[in-house]
């Protein structure tokens, strides 16, 4: 077997000690906030963010997008390091161009270092998604990669993984989404008002709105509701939350509650959802049949 290395971008929100236990290579984001450029998981974690997003309250968070050439230099880097085969799975392509320029990078990396052809391959992604929708699949893979499994094994776990990846998370303060245009700012402004709580859905490259609830104290059970409709029997899930943890224990507590077991993995939202959710969120990531 070749010498392989499982990678995905900081966009997963891989909690920090187990993209250590499993060896997960991640490629950070560049994120605009202010007159600054910060790096994701270098220069902050997704916890500290927060605090970053108070300092900075008028102005919406921008991500900038991996580029192909960045992409190409990291793959010669892993080239010259031995490495036979490279698996990526990336941020929804709807969403940002990175996961095209990891394509477009590999032509990029045969034209400058012909060398590295039929020496190292590349097998990249298309999460459609974001956060724990596919950051549960990346480690999974590399559970698969520590005991023993081969390339096509994995690509092929990822492949068909990846199709049943749903997310079902509730925004709390639509600020945020109506600033960064994803909901209209009158609409957002009114919301507010009324105690609006959207339920939104990530599916199949796509975010919408799913559902809607008034008030904080019914937007776990709405969620677990949706979650549990739709749900494969006896699957995984896991719990996603921003700035408050209260409410993704609460989240968490209820689903064990319904469910008899606990959640695989909690994840700490980044700056790519929380740009357009606002740094109060809760969600579930499950998979469907």
């Amino acid at each position: 077997m070749g010498k392989i290395k499982v990678i995905t971008d900081s966009a997963s929100d891989i909690p920090k000690e187990l993209e250590e236990k499993y060896g997960i290579d991640i490629i950070s984001f560049t994120v605009v906030l202010g007159d600054r450029e910060y790096v994701s998981r270098v220069d902050f974690d997704n916890v500290s963010f927060y605090g970053m997003m108070e300092e900075y309250p008028e102005d919406v968070p921008m991500t900038s997008q991996v580029t192909a050439y960045h992409f190409m230099e990291e793959y010669y880097r892993y080239y010259q390091e031995g490495y036979t085969d490279l698996i990526m799975v990336l941020i929804n392509s709807k969403g940002s161009a990175t996961y095209n320029n990891s394509l477009m990078a590999i032509d990029l990396l045969y034209e400058e270092h012909p060398e590295c052809k039929d020496v190292i391959r590349i097998h990249s992604f298309d999460s459609a998604s974001y956060c724990c929708g596919y950051g549960h699949t990346v480690l999974e893979a590399g559970k698969m990669l520590q005991e023993g499994a081969d390339v096509e094994t994995i690509c092929t776990y990822i492949e068909e993984a990846l199709k049943k990846r749903r997310v079902y998370f509730a925004i709390y303060n639509l600020e945020y989404a109506g600033r960064s245009g994803r909901i209209p700012g009158a609409a957002a402004f009114i919301g507010d008002k009324l105690g609006i709580k959207p339920i939104m859905k990530i599916w199949d490259h796509a975010i919408s709105m799913a559902a809607k609830c008034r008030g904080e104290k019914k937007v776990a059970a709405r969620i677990a509701k949706q979650v549990l409709a739709e749900m494969k029997e006896g699957s995984d899930y896991q719990i996603v939350y921003g700035k408050d943890p209260a409410v993704g224990r609460e989240m968490a507590d209820l689903m064990t509650g319904k469910l008899g077991y606990g959640p695989t993995e909690e994840y700490v939202i980044g700056p790519e959802v929380a740009a357009n959710a606002g740094p109060k969120v809760v969600g579930v990531s499950f998979d469907v049949d």
